[in-house]
């Protein structure tokens, strides 16, 4: 029989003089030692022990591919160790060591799939003078800082008996050991509650970089720490014996200095049905607002429900998964670009930075002012969406069989004079949607009305100026960031987090002497599963990649043409 459970386990905390920045998110099963190893379903043995004496006998790892996992900081020095032993892990979990104590994979049984390393998740650390000095750039509260709606592929049950039953067994494990019980905060609930909405509608395990900066947060002087686990089932008791069983997040559930939590849970439709986050502070000062436990009376610092935005999803689904081989776009890596002829023409990827020729997919672009890629309906196939020089935008949505649908206008008149970037803004929202900018400098969300008309619209934010934008997760923390080029070939970074808003802070530049640049290209999967990355469009029949994996530029490579006439589609 097949185990109910699989779970995956992440840790930040902030007890080391030691910090780095977050790596970018690796695949599943990529090996290294600062990697994070999804731990695949199990499937055990017929006949064999499932008793929790350490006979359990056979078990075959399958893996699912629509799960990737993030790479941790790399390991510091380890908070003290309690003095009692972890408990160990229920006997139909499947655990996953320190990274002190590598766990290799156990041979296969019943399954003649290869057998993926399983590689350990060291404790995450960050730096304690970040608490006692806190930066003058803090984030700003977005514009709903309560919990998101429900997002696209979570299911709406109510999580407030498993918030209550993570909440108690922590409280009951540190009580064993000795130790004071953690209150309850319902703005810090919001944090971690975004949080688990975000990477579960987007099936990613990793930190929020730098999440102890939000104004949820609450401003915390003694120690912030996260801990993440994931289940095949919805106990959420067996996500806090997940925790217990591995000694750096063990580390952390008995962690004096912690006074105040938020706990938050996501239910889904797929493999991983359950998510958990929680996020642990120390505070002097007990905020204001503290409960003694979920649904405690009274909530004085709490942030007010958010106003209906935006941002909020019109549908709650995720694409399927469908073969694209004979579609006109095979990928997210595919390059896409508009000849002298007015021709739409697609090369294939085929490996880290190889492409195939150049292939017609489509004619009659002459008088395109910019080619979009996006999957706009989230149906599985990418579709083209075209800013046309007489002012309407229009959707052709691609058949996986090959080829698109006839041309759907979403907008009439006016668009040529926007300047436009697409994709995945809003948080609680994965439908792609529009920002525009206009001359004077404002930049407009635009929501996503499926095949209707575009008309709503929202400020996101003024004295924005830019010949260029681009849409990508330049800082890999889940959230989409704009790119904006300046004439004087200068690039500022303007980061979101998912919201209508932008984040309250300085706009460093990021690249200078791109003056040529004629075009930029978010892309996917270019070096890797889930890498990220921008192709240019440049001067002298050139196009560049620049990896973004690392959460910044990293050096560019060309890729091989002929580029001569075509003008690259963003």
């Amino acid at each position: 029989m097949a185990p109910s459970f699989v779970g995956v386990l992440c840790a930040l905390a902030l007890v080391s003089s030691s910090a780095t920045a977050p790596s970018a998110p690796l695949p599943l099963g990529q090996a290294g030692a600062a990697s994070i190893s999804l731990a695949a379903p199990l499937v055990r043995d017929a006949g064999t022990s499932s008793k929790g004496d350490g006979s359990a006998g056979s078990l075959t790892p399958a893996v699912d591919p629509a799960i990737r996992v993030a790479s941790p900081l790399p390991e510091a020095t380890a908070a003290p160790a309690p003095t009692s032993a972890p408990v160990a892990p229920a006997p139909s979990t499947v655990a996953v060591a320190p990274a002190t104590e590598p766990l290799s994979a156990p041979a296969p049984a019943v399954s003649t799939a290869p057998v993926p390393q399983t590689a350990s998740i060291p404790p995450l650390w960050a730096p304690d003078q970040e608490l006692a000095s806190p930066s003058t750039t803090r984030l700003a509260a977005p514009e709903s800082a309560a919990a998101l709606p429900a997002t696209e592929a979570l299911v709406p049950d109510s999580n407030s008996a498993a918030i209550l039953t993570v909440f108690t067994k922590i409280n009951e494990y540190r009580v064993a050991n000795g130790l004071n019980k953690v209150k309850y905060h319902p703005t810090v609930a919001a944090l971690a509650q975004d949080w688990s909405d975000n990477i579960a509608t987007r099936e990613v395990i990793e930190h929020r970089a730098s999440f102890w900066t939000d104004p949820r947060a609450l401003s915390p002087n003694n120690g912030a720490g996260e801990v993440i686990a994931i289940r095949t089932d919805r106990d959420a008791a067996q996500l806090v014996e997940w925790w217990k069983g591995s000694p750096g997040h063990n580390a952390m559930l008995l962690d004096p200095r912690f006074n105040v939590m938020g706990a938050g849970i996501s239910y889904t439709n797929s493999t991983y049905q359950i998510w958990g986050v929680v996020d642990f502070f120390g505070y002097t000062t007990l905020p204001a607002g503290t409960l003694d436990s979920p649904g405690g009376a009274g909530s004085g610092g709490a942030f007010p429900p958010p106003p209906p935005s935006l941002c909020d999803a019109p549908v709650r689904h995720m694409p399927p998964t469908l073969n694209l081989s004979a579609a006109a776009i095979t990928g997210p890596a595919d390059l896409v670009s508009v000849d002298a002829a007015g021709q739409l023409l697609n090369r294939a990827s085929t490996g880290p930075r190889t492409y195939a020729a150049a292939k017609v997919i489509g004619s009659g672009f002459g008088g395109a002012k910019e080619v979009f890629v996006t999957d706009w309906d989230r149906d599985g196939t990418y579709d083209v969406l075209t800013q046309w020089t007489t002012g309407n935008l229009t959707l052709q949505r691609g058949i996986s069989s090959g080829g698109f649908e006839a041309p759907i206008t979403l907008g009439a008149g006016g668009w040529d004079t926007l300047t436009l970037a697409v994709g995945g803004w809003c948080a609680n929202n994965r439908m792609p949607q529009i920002l525009a900018l206009d001359g004077a400098g404002n930049l407009f969300l635009y929501g996503n009305k499926g095949t209707g008309d575009i008309a709503e619209r929202v400020t996101v934010a003024t004295g924005v100026y830019a010949s260029r934008l681009s849409m990508v997760d330049y800082d890999s923390d889940g959230f989409q960031d704009i790119l904006g080029l300046k004439t004087d070939g200068s690039v500022l970074l303007y980061r979101g987090w998912g919201t209508t808003a932008l984040r309250a802070e300085a706009r460093p530049t990021i690249a200078t002497g791109w003056t040529d640049v004629t075009g930029i290209r978010p892309l996917r999967n270019v070096t890797g599963l889930n890498s990220t990355g921008v192709a240019l469009r440049r001067a002298n029949d050139v196009v560049q990649y620049w990896d973004l994996s690392a959460g910044s530029l990293a050096s560019p490579s060309n890729i091989p043409g002929p580029w001569t006439g075509q003008r690259l589609a963003q």
